[in-house]
């Protein structure tokens, strides 16, 4: 799953949450990457936003190194407006994560703000 051309792209923003963890558990961090827009922004509650794909790439690095894994949870169905589409998760320990996707001139989704939780 490594090789970009075997990727599956983001048809659906619902997409985006199933590749990031597939592509995490077998550790591609570049398909992980793919799935951010080059300037997308993610917050993991650290001080300092994250802005980038390198400095995405960074963090995912760090989780992978770390062993930690992305865990499924229930899966909001998206809220679409045009080309903007609002994802969310409420994962095991009740926290929730929201994301910003913008719909792609080649048809697919990638996302441009990612929050990792936005209650406690």
């Amino acid at each position: 799953m490594t090789d970009e051309t075997e990727r599956q792209p983001a048809r659906d923003p619902q997409d985006l949450e199933r590749l990031l963890i597939d592509r995490q558990w077998v550790g591609d961090i570049d398909g992980m990457v793919a799935l951010f827009e080059p300037d997308a922004v993610i917050d993991s509650g650290e001080a300092e936003l994250i802005r980038g794909q390198e400095a995405i790439r960074t963090l995912f690095e760090a989780f992978a190194a770390s062993g930690q894994k992305f865990q499924r949870g229930e899966q909001r169905p998206a809220a679409i407006n045009g080309d903007l589409a609002l994802t969310s998760t409420r994962l095991a320990d009740g926290s929730v994560t929201s994301e910003v996707a913008r719909w792609q001139a080649d048809g697919t989704w990638l996302w441009v703000i990612d929050r990792y939780s936005v209650a406690w």
